[in-house]
């Protein structure tokens, strides 16, 4: 398998990941070869980051006018090729946690249980008033943290 320098033992690693979201990969995302265009990945990326901070509450703590978290950085290995009608489990995870930003990792698992996608990107805790980064609460470090397959909480 294809060296990811962001994944020091590719085992442990994905054994750390417990949150999924399904993805059915659609024809529209599919290019003249039949195969997933690469700009697929980031969308899928989205869709599991988004369920998975909305299920640790993330987003109903945010308060809209004075803070907000956007992505400073995405990262995106491809590792084998998708087609239209594959369903893949879009794994997220967060892995480290800093003062104003959070790392998250990503994983597309085919049906077959190999990996197809890795990926990882950095989520950055803003004031919009400013347009600057600013120090996470405790709350949210809490929430980030609580996750079995978090490497905050494992510290």
């Amino acid at each position: 398998m294809k060296s990811v320098n962001y994944i020091d033992n590719m085992d442990q690693w994905r054994s750390e990941f417990s949150f999924f979201t399904p993805i059915k990969v659609r024809f529209s995302e599919t290019d003249m070869y039949g195969h997933v265009n690469n700009v697929s990945a980031f969308i899928y990326f989205e869709e599991a980051r988004v369920d998975y901070l909305n299920s640790l509450g993330i987003f109903n703590n945010l308060k809209s006018e004075e803070e907000a978290i956007i992505v400073a950085d995405l990262q995106c290995d491809y590792l084998q090729q998708m087609y239209f009608d594959e369903r893949l489990k879009m794994y997220v995870k967060v892995a480290t946690i800093g003062n104003t930003s959070f790392d998250v990792h990503y994983m597309a698992v085919k049906d077959n249980e190999e990996i197809a996608l890795t990926g990882r990107g950095r989520i950055v805790y803003i004031n919009p008033q400013k347009g600057r980064p600013t120090p996470m609460p405790d709350e949210m470090k809490k929430l980030l943290g609580e996750c079995p397959s978090c490497a905050y909480a494992n510290k």
